[in-house]
């Protein structure tokens, strides 16, 4: 036992070291940029980004996923920084045995090998907050076991306050996104993900709002081996999705299908996502009849106010009415909307709505190098963001944006064809914003889920 304190006492030193280096380090580049600004000399983004890489890279921990959300909402910070955030991996080292028995033993007694029939001891993953192993429960059930790492509350409030200093170089060298609201949201997903008791209420919502979409399995928690730090739930098997990468376009396309209700049903049924579109989330089950959708700790519940503006932005776009885009944007929480920026917005607008309001079969990026796609757009809205001054997104902006662009991401791995607008008019069929509430509230209620 004095072994794994020493062993957890060494981890906590090195961790708060690895803080102190990244904070001095990050400190350092504002400084320099701050510099730069006094004596009116031209940013180097390039060669900030890779400092910051550089800097980032060495600290495998909830802030690798920070990093990767900022990487996906345009103008959050510069594109050099997009391509090097990106590169980031969200991996941390796994947690040693006597480190899982420890912390097994504090969340369920200290006989809670007793309470399952098999328990690997090595990790079968692991990732920014925690590990997972497989085990069987007493009855039979093959299970998988997510453990989360020791101190990962400090460990996220340190982070967030690295993101802080991150944001504010980029502030300072060409802020055209007032990224206020973005921290605010990346915070309190970020906090909301340690609770593994929400995240186990999340799992009983999908699994009730998908119950009618026999493709997509949900797995079941299992309340008697759970807690806050440690969820227990049903092994579901699966292939990595990216190895049906060659698979028959009829298979390719089936899965993209399928992927596309998984996440826009709850979206429009009850004013859910899944926030985080990550390739690992997904496996593929049998010979692609269907998906596994897993990780449920990033699941963002809207406001009923903003699910009716995806809609009605939707048809605005279709239509060309304007005004109908106005108010869209208003029920967002935008404000201080000009012809100029209306305009401005539309064209990220029409970027991400895109596929969705051209009725045929086509792949996503539609003839444009995955490579380029967004691209163009993203350099307009920066270009006019500029001269129009900075601008502050709505907070619900930012997951919904990166959960839009991460599933496009995942169509393109595919290289899927679809008539995506069929596939979104199918998913809004029967879409109600004035009864969106009611049905809202029930669903979370009986999920055990707290509403927004």
């Amino acid at each position: 036992m004095a072994d794994e304190r020493d062993a957890e006492g060494n981890r906590f030193s090195s961790r708060a070291r690895r803080y102190a280096k990244v904070t001095g380090a990050v400190s350092g580049l504002a400084m320099r940029e701050a510099g730069r600004r006094i004596v009116g000399a031209e940013a180097d983004y390039a060669k900030i980004a890779a400092e910051l890489r550089k800097v980032l890279g060495g600290l495998k921990g909830p802030l690798m996923k920070v990093a990767q959300i900022l990487a996906t909402v345009p103008d959050a910070v510069p594109e050099e920084f997009a391509k090097e955030l990106a590169t980031l991996q969200s991996q941390a080292p796994s947690m040693g045995w006597p480190f899982v028995r420890r912390r097994m033993a504090a969340e369920l007694g200290p006989e809670w090998r007793a309470r399952f029939a098999e328990f690997s001891t090595e990790a079968v993953g692991a990732a920014s907050l925690g590990q997972v192993h497989r085990a069987v429960s007493l009855d039979g059930v093959d299970l998988a076991v997510k453990l989360q790492y020791p101190d990962m509350l400090s460990a996220v409030e340190a982070d967030l306050k690295q993101l802080k200093l991150a944001l504010s170089i980029h502030k300072r060298m060409d802020g055209v996104i007032d990224t206020a609201e973005i921290y605010d949201e990346i915070a309190a997903r970020l906090r909301e993900e340690l609770d593994y008791g929400r995240e186990a209420a999340h799992m009983r919502l999908y699994g009730t709002v998908l119950a009618d979409q026999a493709e997509i399995a949900v797995p079941r928690p299992f309340a008697d081996l759970s807690t806050r730090r440690l969820l227990t739930m049903n092994w579901l098997d699966g292939t990595p999705i990216l190895d049906w990468k060659s698979a028959t376009e009829e298979r390719r396309n089936h899965l993209a299908q399928v992927l596309f209700r998984a996440w826009w049903l709850p979206f429009t049924r009850i004013g859910v996502i899944h926030g985080d579109p990550h390739l690992g989330n997904y496996t593929v089950r049998g010979d692609a009849e269907g998906i596994n959708l897993l990780d449920y700790g990033c699941i963002r519940v809207f406001p009923p106010g903003f699910v009716e503006g995806v809609s009605a932005l939707y048809h605005a776009l279709r239509t060309g009415d304007a005004a109908q885009a106005v108010h869209a944007y208003e029920i967002w929480g935008f404000r201080g909307l000009s012809n100029e920026l209306i305009e401005t917005l539309n064209i990220w607008a029409r970027f991400i709505y895109g596929p969705l309001l051209d009725d045929r079969s086509r792949s996503i990026a539609d003839g444009v190098s995955p490579a380029q796609y967004g691209r163009r757009e993203m350099m307009e809205v920066h270009r006019r963001l500029k001269s129009l001054g900075p601008i502050r997104p709505p907070r619900e902006f930012v997951f919904m944006d990166r959960a839009a662009i991460g599933l496009g991401a995942v169509f393109l791995h595919l290289d899927a064809r679809q008539n995506w607008y069929r596939l979104f008019n199918e998913a809004l069929d029967g879409f109600d914003a004035a009864h969106l509430a009611g049905r809202q509230r029930a669903a979370l209620a009986a999920a055990g889920v707290e509403p927004v």
